[in-house]
């Protein structure tokens, strides 16, 4: 007897810790907050928020293949892992930020969904992710070799810094703190907020704002929020801040910016509303067909490339982590061919080069990721 009451005492302290050491984990500054108060009433006026939760205007068809989506992790942790990173360091072209002509519109990918951005005089940085790593763990989601180029350092003081959901790999804690000095204001969607604030920012500085919602500064210049097709949280609590993309409007330029984004309705609605872009910039990588609704395939992106009338399209979500099952190189090969005959312009830099506005009508990128094999 004396010794089952020492088993179940040892199984009941152990479980014990198990449950303070998750909840001390769960419980670290990076994990942010989640809205309440004032801010989660106003969240609540959202058309788009039911049930206690932010919901797509298209719905997310259920995760396919056997198992749903619990197969489908499963899948992601047990698949094999071959050509998911390069096999050598990732070339690229680091670029004086500091030294632009603020002057001069240009676009510089910084790897994945980071872009630093000067349009209409103003310096925009978005989705920024300078860790090593884009997770809450150092082992997962690294960067790869000869990607991780820039520091908060080498960033000039940045009008605007936009982010467009809170997953790990767009909001980074580190980036995002260290950066709090140089931003002039955050832009970001319903609920995104909580964590700036938490994490120092003054509540002044924060504009959120429901899709469609628009901030206009001087002389024509405007940021869009608008929708993406996707799905938002750090822990295991799943949707209570929204996701978005953007558009970067002056009377003589838009540039759109996806974020996460599966293939959906709003592309063309996007196109139609502003009447094109001059640049669009679009998620292309970390996809399966599993969940091809909530990050396009590279044929999804080439087509709404052509809803948004694009000019150009920028591939992004690709090129430095590896989140997803297949080759590192897929989406660019794909992309490549994809785009082949299309209305617009394919651009795909080095990370860190800088491409110029208004964007040539010709030209043929460098296929630079060949290299990496």
């Amino acid at each position: 007897m004396r010794r089952g009451m020492r088993v179940a005492f040892g199984l009941v302290l152990l479980l014990c810790i198990l449950i303070g050491g998750g909840y001390a984990f769960m419980s670290q500054a990076s994990f942010g907050k989640l809205p309440e108060g004032e801010r989660l009433d106003a969240i609540s006026q959202s058309p788009h928020y039911e049930g206690g939760a932010f919901r797509n205007t298209e719905p997310l068809p259920p995760i396919k293949g056997n198992g749903g989506i619990v197969g489908a992790l499963m899948k992601y942790v047990f698949s094999s892992t071959e050509g998911q990173k390069p096999t050598r360091p990732i070339p690229s072209a680091k670029t004086d930020l500091r030294g632009l002509d603020r002057n001069t519109d240009t676009v510089v990918w910084l790897g994945h969904s980071s872009y630093f951005v000067q349009l209409g005089g103003r310096r925009l940085l978005i989705d920024p992710v300078f860790s090593t790593y884009a997770s809450p763990v150092f082992f997962a989601n690294r960067a790869f070799e000869g990607t991780n180029l820039y520091t908060v350092e080498d960033m000039p003081d940045i009008d605007y810094l936009l982010i467009s959901h809170d997953h790990w790999d767009h909001l980074d804690y580190a980036t995002a703190t260290a950066l709090r000095s140089k931003v002039g204001q955050v832009v970001c969607p319903l609920g995104v907020g909580a964590h700036f604030e938490a994490w120092g920012y003054g509540k002044e500085t924060v504009f959120e704002g429901d899709w469609y919602s628009v901030l206009e500064g001087k002389d024509g210049f405007a940021i869009h929020i608008l929708p993406a097709r996707h799905f938002s949280g750090r822990s295991l609590t799943r949707n209570k801040t929204l996701w978005a993309g953007f558009a970067l409007v002056t009377p003589e330029r838009r540039i759109f910016f996806s974020g996460d984004s599966g293939y959906g309705k709003h592309f063309a609605e996007i196109g139609a509303r502003f009447g094109g872009f001059d640049l669009a910039m679009l998620d292309c990588g970390q996809y399966d067909e599993n969940w091809r609704y909530v990050h396009m395939m590279p044929e999804d992106t080439a087509q709404a490339a052509e809803d948004l009338r694009a000019r150009a399209l920028l591939p992004g979500h690709v090129g430095k982590f590896a989140i997803a099952y297949h080759t590192w190189d897929d989406p660019f090969k794909r992309i490549v061919a994809a785009s082949r005959g299309k209305p617009y312009r394919l651009l795909l830099p080095l990370i860190g080069e800088p491409v110029a506005l208004p964007i040539a009508s010709d030209g043929e990128s460098l296929r630079w990721w060949e290299a990496g094999r």
